[in-house]
């Protein structure tokens, strides 16, 4: 294929590079926040499409991430791109930050308390329910009892509660995010329109001066004909 690498990366340095990107989470956020103040469309929709995406990464469909900001973007007619470059705020940096206010505001809406130690098992619920699903899936094809514990507690301790805990702060940071962009995006658009007017009047210039110079030239040649 022609666009296909040479070099194929290895799977544990594409893994690698997911979880820290070359350069670091500052260079990658500074990357998407000068290609999304690029898009070619008006604040406001960049800014709709930036609400999309950041409340969605307080949700906990995770690996369903686009589609879903996708979704919410169209709804709000806001920008497309902009809504899956927003994503990036869930990122393995921000994710104790988000699943800590997610868990601990679904446990407090629905009356039930956090445990000690959440966070840290979280990734053994994760396992469990995981390998719970594959089971069930294979349970299909062969004589193997399906078993839904793993994916029963999976459910009642983090995903429900993340689910109804992302809502509230999912809100308060997509409209912080929405707020900020709006003036931030205007007065770089601005600023581009003006620079780039400044490009085109300078040409214009430049352009009227050779032209002016060219007819100078003619008509000094045609008085030294004419003597």
């Amino acid at each position: 294929m022609i666009f296909k690498r040479r070099d194929p990366k290895p799977f544990l340095r594409s893994m690698a590079e997911f979880l820290w990107p070359r350069g670091g989470w500052g260079r990658a956020f500074h990357y998407v926040k000068h290609r999304m103040r690029r898009l070619p469309d008006s604040p406001e929709r960049i800014a709709r499409g930036i609400w999309a995406g950041v409340f969605i990464t307080f949700s906990p469909l995770f690996g369903m991430h686009f589609f879903f900001a996708v979704f919410l973007a169209k709804l709000m007619k806001g920008n497309i791109l902009a809504s899956l470059m927003a994503t990036f705020v869930g990122n393995p940096v921000t994710f104790v930050f988000i699943a800590l206010s997610s868990l601990k505001s679904g446990h407090w809406i629905l009356g039930t308390e956090l445990e000690q130690g959440e966070l840290r098992s979280l990734s053994r619920k994760f396992s469990n329910a995981g390998s719970d699903l594959w089971h069930n899936v294979l349970s299909i094809f062969t004589s193997d009892t399906m078993d839904w514990s793993g994916l029963t507690i999976f459910s009642r301790d983090v995903f429900y509660p993340y689910l109804i805990g992302g809502i509230l702060p999912g809100i308060i940071f997509a409209t912080l995010g929405y707020y900020l962009a709006v003036p931030l995006l205007r007065a770089y658009q601005r600023r581009r329109r003006g620079a780039i007017k400044a490009k085109f009047e300078a040409l214009k210039a430049k352009t009227a001066a050779k032209a002016e110079e060219k007819k100078k030239a003619a008509k000094e040649k045609k008085g030294q004909v004419n003597g």
